[in-house]
């Protein structure tokens, strides 16, 4: 049996991984820092108001992102004693958190300052895969709007604006332009100076590609990656047929293989960096494909959401075993489910959007009812027990992601929305294509291209 403390250093992201591995046996306390999120996963995990005064009770600590938005502040560099540091602050991310506690010995997932720049600065993401021979797509970044304008004017094409730092977690500033002489974008970065300007430290600029999206995924023990790799598929518009505001994600498929080559062009190339950055976890790399070639865009160094509920549905060999040897530096012996896996997230009233009145109307406390005794395959975001009545908990609507496996993604999708169907819960709605776009064709395009064959491992078929 392993002690684990789960640390949520802003939204409690991680409530199911904690309680998967509590339901597993394992000794779990978690803490979250913010408060309108504390409640959530009340009554499924043990909790704790002080992180640090569990350290040395934990035999491995999991951090769940790299944003931290307390007011403390760390009290120096170097710092070998608790008392005051390190704590959380505006200055600092988890992955300097998790570094230092390394340095102490312990076993953490989580990352470094390096590998939080990756998703906070995305010029000098790429500047990384650049310097470790991974093909780009053009790019550039601008702290000037009327700078970014003028070079969409001088070189018309369709872009893609990608907001810099803390700002970008509002998904709606995201913008992806249609127009191939760039008219729409220099139209939104004429409305993002004057509405978002005092708040957006900069943006990056990404000539748009045609192609496949795919996020190539995988877990690193501070040395090496695990094998398998994960493969995924993103959702993040609202609605279906990938319309309407951005989200954080709506729902994911994916399926795992060995190191074919999407994964060695991607994150097979930074290994020895992130070896020699110690880090560990899961760490992605968004990626548009086509027949010409393969184009990273964005980099998740951290666990996924709802990602890491689905990974966890389709890992066979036990989850707090894998992430004890993933945060020892061991080599786990990861036995995943072998075919398709496909997850929803089921959301409530304002969702993606900020109204208190809206949801304390529609969906603060909602009950949440099963029409049988089965729970398999459903995990929890933002919900509680209370007397052994599952709530909607929180402020932010994601109350529940259910899950399903097959051995083709159409039995997968299958399973997924025969489960929803056994949820009774007002107000709730979900996208109903997760999954699709790979029966419609991707899957097809991936094969033809030869992406998906083995470098290292079994291909997909």
């Amino acid at each position: 049996m392993t002690s684990f403390l789960f640390v949520s250093a802003d939204a409690a992201l991680i409530t199911d991984l904690a309680w998967q591995v509590h339901r597993e046996g394992h000794d779990v306390k978690y803490y979250i820092e913010a408060a309108s999120d504390r409640e959530i996963g009340d009554g499924f995990v043990p909790k704790t108001d002080d992180w640090r005064a569990e350290v040395e009770w934990a035999d491995v600590i999991v951090f769940d992102d790299i944003w931290v938005t307390g007011a403390d502040q760390r009290a120096g560099p170097g710092t070998d004693e608790w008392g005051e540091a390190p704590r959380f602050g505006d200055s600092i991310g988890t992955g300097a958190l998790a570094q230092e506690l390394r340095e102490q010995g312990k076993a953490v997932v989580g990352g470094t300052p390096a590998t939080d720049r990756l998703e906070e600065d995305r010029g000098y993401a790429m500047d990384v895969l650049e310097d470790h021979g991974v093909n780009t797509v053009e790019h550039h970044v601008f702290e000037d709007f009327d700078a970014g304008i003028q070079h969409v004017r001088e070189n018309p094409a369709a872009y893609v604006i990608k907001p810099l730092g803390e700002v970008q977690n509002v998904k709606r500033l995201l913008y992806v332009g249609n127009e191939d002489d760039g008219s729409d974008v220099v139209d939104v970065l004429r409305a993002y100076k004057k509405a978002w300007g005092h708040r957006m430290k900069g943006f990056q600029l990404q000539r748009k590609v045609e192609g496949v999206e795919i996020a190539v995924c995988g877990f690193f023990n501070g040395e090496r990656f695990v094998d398998p790799i994960n493969f995924n598929f993103e959702h993040k518009k609202l609605f279906p047929g990938n319309i309407g505001p951005s989200t954080g994600e709506m729902g994911t498929s994916m399926f795992w293989v060995g190191r074919n080559q999407l994964f060695a062009e991607t994150l097979g190339k930074l290994e020895e960096w992130l070896a020699e950055e110690g880090y560990v976890g899961s760490i992605d790399v968004n990626c548009i494909v086509n027949e010409t070639g393969i184009y990273p865009l964005e980099f998740t160094p951290r666990f996924g959401y709802p990602t890491i509920a689905l990974q966890a549905e389709s890992i066979e060999s036990g989850t707090g075993q894998f992430f004890d040897d993933l945060a020892n530096g061991r080599d786990p012996e990861l036995q995943v489910h072998e075919g398709y896996q496909v997850g929803v997230r089921i959301v409530l009233p304002p969702f993606p959007f900020d109204d208190e009145a809206t949801y304390d109307e529609s969906s603060r406390n909602a009950a949440i009812v099963f029409q049988t005794d089965s729970r398999e395959g459903v995990h929890i975001e933002d919900a509680k027990e209370v007397e052994g009545q599952w709530r909607a908990a929180g402020e932010n609507g994601m109350p529940l992601v259910v899950t399903g496996k097959g051995e083709t993604m159409q039995q997968a999708r299958r399973q997924c929305y025969d489960r929803i169907d056994d949820i009774l819960l007002p107000n709730l709605y979900y996208r109903d294509d997760i999954g699709e776009r790979w029966i419609d064709g991707d899957g097809d395009r991936l094969q033809a291209w030869g992406y998906l064959g083995p470098t290292n491992g079994q291909s997909r078929t």
